[in-house]
């Protein structure tokens, strides 16, 4: 039971990673007029919960870039961490 509950942790987190590259990757090839980018929207829905959690514990004022790399940074590192317990487990 707490290897299924690792797995599907692990891929929810993986799923949220693949979409805040996804935006990067969209932002990289269309610049600042991404956000009107119908794939860009659903990105940013799929992400909004985790980049305001990381937002709240961030000071006021921090760039959305930041931010998002900074989730992207803790996702990367719960994945780790989740896979690396899976393999202890």
């Amino acid at each position: 039971m707490a290897d299924f509950l690792i797995s599907a942790l692990r891929a929810i987190i993986e799923m949220l990673g693949l979409c805040l590259i996804g935006q990067g990757v969209l932002f990289v090839l269309v610049g600042t007029q991404c956000t009107v980018n119908p794939v860009w929207q659903l990105f940013s829905l799929v992400t909004r919960a985790p980049r305001q959690l990381v937002a709240a514990v961030l000071p006021r004022g921090t760039a959305d870039r930041k931010i998002s790399f900074a989730t992207f940074l803790i996702l990367f590192f719960l994945w780790t961490g989740l896979a690396f317990l899976r393999k202890l487990h």
